[in-house]
């Protein structure tokens, strides 16, 4: 989830070396991001305090070179604080595994997709938001946000909401009408991806939703995660290749 967006919106929109610095910023905001959280939710903070410190201090100076360089990202600010203000409230009241938190870190990653766009090449004369008037970045950007919050759904029946049948129905729901919307969408996703292979892609993520929950429950976290790199590693490629 945090490589995917960037990577795509990167190399879809033609490389530089500014991508290398946003994608260190990026990587190291989220490390102070999720310091900062675990701190928040901490009833003894001055255990938690180093590491936000540390991580806050490098993201700040990374944030800091991104912007002298590329001053035109300011604006992103009006759509992340935000989004990282809801986040950190949900943290602070302990809701931080809720899915309306994990929805606000999904679009969020999502969203820098769309950022890394818009430094590209090949992109188009900057707006106010540098990126965001390309539907080249913003379906690329959908299609990863649209698999990142099912997966949330999906890991959720398999670890916190284990055994929770309305949460399953509702992951099944989901993945089951992810294929369709990319099918009916596919003459507007065909700019950016094999829209077949992605729909087949996609019905093989239905599938699992439904099956590994009623035939592995006891599927362990490194067994989980490895499906979703795979997975993640698989919709990566169809964007790139396009």
């Amino acid at each position: 989830m945090l490589v995917a967006p960037p990577l795509v919106g990167a190399v879809t929109s033609g490389p530089t070396w500014r991508h290398a610095l946003l994608g260190v910023t990026w990587l190291v905001g989220y490390l102070a991001y999720d310091a900062t959280a675990l701190w928040l939710k901490a009833r003894r903070r001055r255990r938690w305090w180093p590491p936000v410190r540390a991580y806050g201090v490098a993201a700040l100076a990374l944030g800091t070179a991104l912007l002298v360089t590329t001053p035109g990202l300011i604006t992103w600010g009006a759509v992340y604080v935000p989004l990282l203000s809801a986040s950190l409230a949900l943290s602070a009241a302990r809701r931080d595994r809720s899915l309306a938190n994990d929805a606000v870190t999904v679009v969020a990653a999502g969203l820098v997709g769309v950022v890394a766009y818009g430094l590209g090449v090949d992109a188009e004369p900057a707006t106010w938001l540098p990126g965001a008037s390309s539907a080249e970045a913003w379906l690329p950007a959908g299609v990863l946000t649209a698999y990142f919050l099912g997966t949330v759904l999906y890991v959720k029946t398999m670890i916190r909401e284990r055994g929770n049948r309305a949460v399953l129905a509702g992951s099944v729901a989901y993945h089951a009408a992810l294929p369709v919307a990319a099918a009916a969408a596919g003459p507007t996703l065909a700019a950016v991806v094999d829209v077949p292979l992605l729909v087949a892609l996609l019905v093989l993520l239905a599938a699992r939703a439904v099956v590994v929950p009623l035939r592995a429950p006891g599927a362990t976290p490194l067994q989980l995660g490895l499906g979703e790199i795979a997975a993640t590693v698989a919709l990566t490629a169809l964007l790139l290749v396009g």
